[in-house]
């Protein structure tokens, strides 16, 4: 069905993996309209995670196209970098959560991508980076607002402005990933917390997640009460009335998203 996407089922996890091994996997508008097809049409009723990851052993994705970018006019380039962080924002504000697979290289719009899915797992040979500004540009599918959030601004600017890439140890250390494994154990790794997430009551963790992302910019007072509506909409489902009824009768309940 895609040109540059492998998609893969295993019961409700979904992979998907971008295949284009020539470029190390860089990010091209083809790339990116099959992702936005993908993301678009993906059936959160029937998933209750995707793990997004690379083709190959050495790259997750090298960056954006640089061969593709190098001779836009400003308007071109506004619009590549705008159809790139929408298609982000949708991985982002998905209904389920969103594993990253980081397996090598994760620079530029890989690392944008990476950020913009709710877990990072990695590989022991990983490496991240924002290098445009090595190359004239700046990160433009939303590296600069991501990467403050989630190393906060002093490191993000080092690492923007030096255009340096760090090892999957130092990405560890100031909380872009959330865990380092041996290359080997990457997809194994990525399917057990896919599952853990999967085994939970799927709309709980919707709901969770809405939460998460919306309070992220409320102030104390109105997340708190945020919260507190999305904490009793959970009281209309049945997936709460049949796992807490398993609970206090010491048995177990597989919740239907219902």
């Amino acid at each position: 069905m895609y040109q540059y996407l492998k998609t893969e089922e295993r019961g409700t996890v979904a992979i998907l993996t971008i295949s284009a091994p020539k470029s190390l996997n860089a990010l091209n508008s083809a790339i990116l309209k099959e992702m936005d097809d993908y993301i678009s049409h993906f059936d959160c009723n029937k998933f209750r995670c995707l793990i997004i990851t690379g083709d190959g052993e050495k790259s997750f994705v090298a960056g954006a196209d640089i061969s593709e970018m190098a001779n836009l006019s400003m308007l071109e380039g506004q619009a590549f970098g705008s159809r790139g962080a929408a298609v982000f924002r949708k991985i982002e504000t998905m209904h389920v959560p969103v594993i990253a697979a980081v397996n090598g290289f994760a620079l530029g719009g890989g690392c944008e991508l990476a950020m913009a899915c709710d877990i990072r797992i990695c590989s022991d040979n990983a490496r991240f980076g924002q290098p445009e500004v090595g190359l004239g540009i700046i990160p433009g599918f939303s590296g600069t607002v991501r990467l403050a959030r989630l190393v906060g601004m002093g490191i993000a600017k080092q690492l923007i402005y030096t255009g340096k890439a760090i090892k999957a140890d130092e990405a560890m250390r100031i909380g872009l990933v959330n865990a380092v494994v041996p290359q080997a154990e990457l997809m194994d790794k990525a399917m057990e917390l896919a599952n853990q997430i999967a085994a939970n009551a799927p709309l709980a963790v919707k709901a969770a997640k809405l939460c998460i992302n919306d309070e992220y910019d409320m102030d104390a007072d109105a997340a708190i009460q945020n919260e507190s509506v999305i904490f009793g909409r959970c009281f209309l489902t049945e997936d709460q009335k049949q796992g807490m009824k398993a609970f206090l009768e010491k048995g177990k309940y597989e919740f239907q998203g219902k």
